[in-house]
């Protein structure tokens, strides 16, 4: 308690500009795969299948289940020191990413990559919980969190400026030896004091895993708020996956050049992604406070609102006005998701077990939301080819568009029943019935 008053020191802001840059770092890694599709697509003779199992199942399958594990990782070990060691692992693959003949090769360092990269978030996230007040906790992950859409756009400007200059084989090796060096730094960083074990959680020492799994499904049978806000989550993920296409999808069928494509849209994308984080944080806060209905709903009106651009986005020429307003609203979008997505899970969840539901979300927004979206996608984008089908990108993306609209109505009916299933819920918890 006496942390919440305490003031925040300029070196604890600068410990999380420094974490911000790592997982900026984080998700030029993870990306780059992606954007520069149109260039390893070619140069490694790959069907559409095979790259979105790269993107998707090779990738997600070790990513997610690792994370698991790293929240517990994190409350053992030195944090600094694991983040640095992660890292260096996920550097020196995506350098020996640059060295692939053909599709095993790269799948190979793309599993181990996952696991490096998921060392990242859930030990930055207790860090800052040991930096930072409770008061300030969430602006704190809301700047953390901006690494997603700075990220992603960072990786296509690479790909649009460094990638005709020096080949997507170099801009693999100079990012690898800059996340490695970046590594080093973070070695000699200092731990932060851990902070006191909350009441909430001394009530229940030793509390094993098996423990925890069991508190996890009573929480989901006993809240479908919290099981609604999930499954919403998990169907908006489906077009994420299949997003992985995009920029062959622009390249292929709508006649755009490949390194120009990457930079308007690196632009564009840092920019919706960066005002739709901000938007979704302050404005889920405030429809909350403003309306008692719970932030799914919030998100609810932004996806029915937009829908109309997601579809016509999808069926439009690329020098249609709508086709850029629709690349903006899809980063845009992306970036209202994570504050009131995350806060609600969290304000479900047992405050006991919190992290291990939020390391649930994260592993039900890749595995089934982004797995599906991508290793789907590529599946069917092939299928189509096969059978002589005009624009199959457009079809495949437009298909996968309309399953994401699922959220909408599951995003409704949370935000309906959010206080009243919360409510119930600690009551249950507290050995009472309502």
């Amino acid at each position: 308690m006496q942390q919440d008053d305490e003031r925040i020191s300029a070196g604890s802001f600068g410990f999380l500009a420094f974490l911000t840059l790592l997982n900026v770092m984080n998700f030029v890694d993870r990306q780059l795969l992606a954007s520069f599709a149109n260039f390893i697509v070619p140069d490694l003779g790959l069907t559409n299948t095979e790259f979105g199992l790269l993107t998707g199942l090779v990738f997600i399958v070790f990513y997610s289940t690792a994370g698991l594990f790293m929240g517990a990782l994190a409350d053992i070990y030195n944090r600094t020191r694991l983040i640095a060691f992660g890292l260096a692992v996920w550097s020196a693959l995506t350098a020996l990413s640059g060295m692939a003949k053909g599709f095993v090769s790269l799948a190979i360092p793309r599993m181990f990559i996952g696991i490096g990269e998921s060392i990242m978030t859930p030990t930055a996230m207790s860090l800052l919980s040991d930096r930072f007040p409770s008061r300030s906790l969430g602006l704190a992950s809301g700047i953390y969190y901006m690494g997603v859409p700075i990220g992603t756009g960072v990786s296509l400007l690479i790909v649009g400026y460094l990638g005709p200059a020096i080949g997507w084989r170099n801009c693999f090796y100079v990012l690898g030896a800059l996340g490695i060096a970046l590594a080093v730094v973070m070695l000699f960083m200092r731990e932060a004091p851990r902070k006191q074990v909350h009441a909430a959680t001394a009530e229940i020492p030793g509390q094993s895993f098996g423990q925890m799994v069991s508190q996890l499904i009573f929480a989901l049978k006993n809240c479908p708020a919290l099981v609604l806000t999930i499954l919403g989550g998990v169907s908006f993920h489906f077009i994420l996956g299949a997003a992985t296409f995009d920029q062959l999808w622009y390249v292929e069928e709508r006649g755009f050049e490949r390194a120009e494509i990457a930079r308007l849209t690196g632009w564009i994308g840092m920019a919706g992604g960066i005002l739709g984080n901000l938007f979704g944080g302050a404005g889920g806060d405030l429809f909350l406070r403003r309306t008692g209905l719970g932030r799914p709903m919030f998100l609810f009106f932004i996806l029915l609102v937009l829908a109309p651009v997601n579809i016509a986005y999808r069926l439009v020429d690329g020098d249609s006005i709508w086709f850029w307003i629709g690349v903006f609203v899809g980063f845009f979008q992306l970036g209202c998701f994570y504050g009131p997505t995350f806060s609600t899970v969290q304000e479900l969840a047992p405050g006991k077990i919190r992290a291990t539901v939020v390391a649930f979300l994260i592993l039900t927004l890749n595995f089934v939301g982004l797995g599906i979206g991508v290793t789907a996608g590529g599946f069917t984008v092939d299928l189509m080819i096969e059978r002589g089908v005009a624009e199959p990108y457009t079809w495949t993306l437009l298909t996968f568009t309309l399953l994401s609209l699922l959220a909408i109505p599951l995003f409704f009916v949370a935000g309906r029943r959010f206080r009243a299933d919360k409510a119930r819920l600690e009551a249950l918890l507290e050995g009472r019935t309502i």
